[in-house]
């Protein structure tokens, strides 16, 4: 399903108030005969403008900008004409409180730019720019769809969890006279800020169990968003520090640049904090996380598998599924990127696949269930 055919390039606005960064955005994204550039905008007015007449199907938005900056325009794009945004940001404190605030407004990702003294070495971004808008321009139609149907509504109780990305539904039953749930653990890359501020908020304050959240993003970004999610959230959602206790009530965020793992300390379990392992691609890494987990919680654990580029979760999710862990995976139609989620659901590791609207209430009967 997509507006881009094999034949047609992806047409592509770059917004951004820099004639040099539009320059290197246009040539690098041009390398690429996939991608055409149908024109560039200085700011948010311009760019509004500019996707009325050239209907372009992903749109690179700066952030700081003058005239109308690049969040104001944004929320006016998701108002009136949604379609896929990639957000151009600075890899700073401030950088990353705007881009989680611009992931929460309807962008779908965003990618960092490299300042370096007075120049912005903005060519290493290149394969990452082209891969994520030729993924991003495939959610086109969906985005499409989802401005005039909004989710149903999440009190009905559903039987089964439903496999929802095929023609076919196919219902998988949900265990039964499970022992008792004691940790949630979650792993999510592109799209991930939106999926998880479709989750976490919903759970209540008396959620019963811990959650555990590997988010791939740098320092700085994973702060901002749980302070996000907890000024959204009844539960505590904070960023994970070594030895934090891993309770019920408390949602603990991996800290970008390092992985997370828990371990069992007399009567409680622990929060450990590493740099290794080093030769891993993501840091942090579900992998880490998640096969920390099973070894540590066993059948009593829960695996969530959402959005996201690549493979990451594999591994640990198996881990889990191996030693009973009940694991859940989000399904193709309310993926930004269906790529993690995908390959655990092929390798067969996965009990039940539903839509993002789904997770809160099915999170919670399981617990329930316990």
């Amino acid at each position: 399903m997509s507006d881009v055919s094999a034949k047609s390039p992806i047409k592509v606005l770059v917004v951004d108030d820099s004639m040099f960064i539009r320059t290197a955005l246009k040539r690098m994204l041009e390398a690429d005969p996939e991608i055409k550039v149908v024109g560039t905008a200085s700011n948010g007015l311009e760019a509004i403008k500019s996707i009325k007449v050239l209907n372009p199907d992903v749109v690179t938005m700066d952030i700081e900008m003058p005239q109308m900056d690049g969040l104001t325009a944004l929320e006016k794009i998701m108002a009136e004409n949604p379609l896929p945004i990639l957000m151009i940001s600075t890899l700073t404190e401030s950088g990353a409180e705007a881009t989680i605030k611009a992931l929460s407004l309807g962008a779908l990702d965003y990618i960092g730019k490299q300042i370096a003294r007075s120049s912005l070495d903005i060519v290493r971004i290149q394969k990452e720019l082209q891969t994520k808008i030729k993924l991003l321009a495939k959610r086109r139609p969906f985005m499409r769809a989802r401005a005039t149907t909004r989710f149903l509504p999440t009190h009905q109780t559903p039987q089964t969890v439903k496999h929802e990305s095929t023609t076919s539904p196919v219902s998988i039953p949900i265990r039964k006279n499970r022992l008792v749930v004691q940790v949630v653990a979650i792993g999510t890359s592109t799209g991930g800020p939106k999926a998880l501020q479709e989750i976490i908020p919903q759970l209540p304050a008396k959620f019963p169990s811990p959650i555990l959240i590997v988010q791939h993003m740098p320092a700085f970004f994973t702060k901002s968003l749980a302070e996000r999610l907890d000024s959204l959230s009844q539960l505590t959602v904070k960023e994970a520090q070594m030895h934090d206790v891993v309770e019920a009530g408390k949602v603990l965020i991996a800290p970008g640049g390092q992985h997370m793992t828990v371990i069992k300390r007399g009567g409680q379990h622990e929060i450990r904090l590493s740099q290794s392992p080093k030769n891993l691609r993501h840091k942090p890494s579900v992998d880490v996380m998640m096969s920390s987990v099973a070894e540590v919680y066993g059948s009593h654990a829960i695996g969530v598998i959402l959005t996201g580029m690549g493979h990451d979760g594999l591994q640990g999710l198996a881990e889990m599924h191996n030693r009973q862990g009940f694991t859940l995976a989000q399904d193709e139609s309310t993926s930004v990127i269906y790529g993690m989620p995908k390959v655990c659901i092929e390798k067969g590791i996965v009990d039940g696949v539903l839509p993002l609207n789904r997770m809160p209430h099915t999170l919670m009967r399981l617990v329930q269930k316990s």
